[in-house]
C-alpha cells in the first residue's frame, strides 16, 4: 500500500508541477506549485522523514509561496485578459488534483508508516538533521543563504520605483 501511495503522490506532483510550467495566469501557476509542495511532503513523511515534511510545508508551501504571491501582485504581473470557457474548464485540474491529495492524506493517516516500527527506528531525530546541515553540508547551506540574499535584492531592485523623470 505504501508503494502505490508512493507512486499516486508522485504522480500528483508531476502532474501540478507540469500545470504549474504550462499557466500563463502566475497566480495559478503558484497555486498549481502550493499543491506540488504538498505532495512532496506527503512523500517525504512517506518515506520517514516527518521533520523534512514539516519543513517544506512550513518553509515552502508557506513562506516562500507567499513571497511569490506579494512579489507577483507588486509588479502587477497577472494577465488582464479574462480566459475564455466555462470557468470549471479553468478549475478542473486544480479540483482533481486537490481531491486526490486529499484522499492520499487520508490513506496515510489510515496506514501510518510508522506505526508497525520503534519511533527511534523510523523517525530521523532532529539533532541528526541539525549535525547534517550545520556539519558535513555547511558549504551547501551558507551557499543557499547568499542565493537567498541576492534573490531578495534582487526583488528589492525591480520593486523600487524609478527616480522622477525616468522612463523603463
Amino acid at each position: 500500500m505504501a508503494s502505490l501511495l508512493f507512486y499516486i503522490l508522485g504522480f500528483i506532483m508531476l502532474a501540478a508541477t507540469l500545470l504549474c510550467i504550462t499557466r500563463r495566469n502566475p497566480v495559478h501557476a503558484v497555486i498549481y506549485l502550493v499543491v506540488s509542495f504538498f505532495a512532496l511532503a506527503m512523500m517525504f513523511y512517506l518515506l520517514g522523514a516527518p521533520l523534512v515534511a514539516a519543513f517544506e510545508v512550513i518553509v515552502y508551501a508557506g513562506a516562500i509561496m507567499v513571497l511569490f504571491l506579494f512579489i507577483i501582485m507588486m509588479l502587477g504581473l497577472a494577465p488582464q485578459e479574462t480566459p475564455e470557457g466555462p470557468g470549471w474548464q479553468r478549475w478542473l485540474p486544480l479540483a482533481l488534483l486537490s481531491a486526490s491529495l486529499m484522499a492520499c492524506s487520508l490513506l496515510l493517516i489510515l496506514q501510518d508508516p510508522a506505526a508497525s516500527k520503534q519511533i527511534g527506528d523510523f523517525y530521523l531525530a532532529p539533532q541528526a538533521v541539525g549535525e547534517a546541515l550545520f556539519g558535513r553540508y555547511a558549504l551547501a547551506v551558507e551557499v543557499v543563504s547568499f542565493q537567498l540574499l541576492f534573490a531578495t535584492i534582487g526583488a528589492y531592485m525591480l520593486g523600487k520605483p524609478l527616480p522622477k523623470g525616468e522612463e523603463k
